[in-house]
């Protein structure tokens, strides 16, 4: 994370290209304003969101692994079956 801290913020239309990471939701920083919200809870909300997210993605990415897998078991039994039925 120490390299994240040098990029630039995405702008939210480069947000909608890519998706959105963890890492920045936890460093996006807020512009301070009088009378603005707490900067804690600000930051504790986000680490919430992005622990969030974390679990998301990871779940997203295994079942992505497992629709992969089943197309592969399908397309290979898929096979087995023609070849089955063109020697009888």
């Amino acid at each position: 994370m120490a390299g994240r801290s040098n990029e630039k913020q995405p702008t939210a239309q480069a947000n909608r290209a890519q998706p959105l990471r963890p890492w920045q939701i936890r460093e996006r920083c807020f512009n301070v304003r009088r009378r603005g919200l707490d900067p804690v809870e600000i930051r504790t909300f986000l680490h919430q969101v992005a622990d969030e997210l974390t679990v998301a993605q990871t779940a997203l990415q295994a079942v992505q692994e497992e629709n992969v897998r089943i197309k592969n078991a399908l397309r290979s039994w898929q096979s087995a079956q023609s070849a089955n039925r063109l020697y009888r």
